[in-house]
């Protein structure tokens, strides 16, 4: 009988996290889509040139560096909250004040250099809210938690991409800019009603036998398979920056509106992003990650042939092109699944948050260069031979990320 009592108190412990974990992810999502989604199709609408939305990725900057500082996060408590709980809700509270101040620019009156200046802030905030709600996550889901906990950052994910970017959008062409941004700022502030479902002890601070012990990179570095692991998450996503980016600006100028683009990322986000997050779960536990994660690189590769084709023959096919970017969107949700829990595995709970951090600030190197890239080269050669290229480095890609974290490896035996 008591154990019966201890495995169902053990549920409403999990079911309490899950809960917290998809609130979290919601509210980091919203900021980080009104800046990759909504803000590149509204300043495509008003004139702005392809070269310079590209420049939008530099915004991804402070994500991709964020693990400069993430040893520091898991080493400090900012408030007597509890440890990552402090960083959460200052992190959370400074994006929703600077969103106000964006309400201000509108993209007409001040241009695009400012807006890019003010998200560079809001992205360094975000890039610290990730590592604390990364790190609590690492922290406390179990092994075979890790992909269900993935699939509900991937639902969280999709749902911050629907009120982010795709009712940013509606908000837009309804009510104006102003509008539009603070709906956006107050979303962000109802998501920090998440925060009570964390269990952390407010009294608790991080503490080591040993200086060395104390979080940081070069823990990481000291551990077998951290090389391996490191150059697989580099290589993998080789090829994604060159499509996302320019994913909303193709539909644009292929005869879709801001409000057309609205309502397919809503439907994607929404039902394929969510289906495919729960899905790619199921799949992990039944194939395991390896056969998983190899199988999503092959769909990729075969979703930017269908890009490619769709540049060159311009087929006038709305239906083939709302496919593909549907085909794009759910193999994203699944790749957040698949390869974070494949970080997971490879970080320790000490410093959860900064191996964590590592590993997915390093796949976001080639995927910010890619897309800094992507409108310069769409200028230069079209959409049909930006896509061609982003088809031979997904098989690059593909091919040597698998070499470089071999089957036999740890990592791939989590399900």
């Amino acid at each position: 009988m008591s154990a019966l009592i201890a495995d169902d108190a053990a549920d409403r412990i999990d079911r309490r996290l899950m809960l917290a974990l998809a609130g979290l992810y919601l509210g980091q999502s919203i900021p980080i889509y009104l800046f990759a989604a909504a803000i590149p199709a509204i300043f495509r609408s008003v004139g702005v040139s392809l070269s310079t939305i590209g420049f939008i990725a530099l915004l991804m900057l402070p994500w991709m560096m964020k693990f400069l500082w993430a040893p520091w996060i898991d080493r400090y408590v900012l408030l007597p909250i509890g440890h990552r709980r402090s960083w959460i809700l200052t992190t959370q509270a400074a994006i929703v004040i600077l969103l106000l101040v964006l309400t201000q620019m509108s993209p007409v009156d001040v241009g695009a250099v400012p807006i890019l200046l003010l998200g560079s802030a809001v992205s360094l905030l975000i890039g610290t809210l990730e590592v604390a709600i990364d790190g609590y996550a690492v922290a406390h889901l179990t092994a075979r938690q890790r992909a269900f906990g993935n699939a509900l950052q991937g639902a969280g994910t999709a749902a911050g991409v629907v009120l982010g970017g795709s009712c940013v959008l509606f908000l837009y062409e309804a009510r104006g800019w102003q509008v539009s941004v603070a709906a956006a700022a107050g979303m962000c502030a109802l998501s920090l009603v998440f925060l009570p479902l964390m269990r952390e002890d407010r009294h608790m601070r991080p503490a080591w036998a040993r200086p060395e012990d104390r979080p940081s990179l070069l823990r990481f570095f000291r551990r077998a398979g951290a090389l391996e692991a490191l150059s697989f998450a580099l290589i993998y996503r080789l090829s994604e920056g060159f499509v996302k980016a320019m994913e909303n600006p193709f539909l644009i100028d292929n005869g879709l509106s801001l409000k057309d683009i609205g309502i397919l990322d809503g439907a994607s986000a929404a039902i394929v992003g969510l289906l495919g997050s729960g899905l790619a779960a199921l799949i992990i536990r039944i194939t395991g990650l390896w056969r998983f994660v190899y199988g999503l690189g092959i769909a990729r590769t075969l979703c930017f042939i269908g890009f490619a084709y769709y540049a060159w023959a311009a087929p006038n096919l709305p239906w083939f092109l709302i496919g593909i970017t549907l085909f794009n969107t759910v193999i994203r949700y699944m790749e957040i699944v698949g390869l974070y829990t494949v970080f997971m595995g490879l970080a320790v709970k000490e410093q959860a948050g900064t191996d964590f951090t590592l590993l997915s600030s390093a796949q976001l190197v080639v995927f910010m260069l890619g897309s800094m890239a992507s409108g310069v080269i769409a200028d230069w050669i079209g959409y049909d031979g930006l896509f061609a290229l982003a088809v031979i480095l997904s098989v690059v890609g593909l091919v040597l990320s698998m070499r470089a974290l071999p089957r036999r490896h740890s990592a791939w035996s989590g399900r």
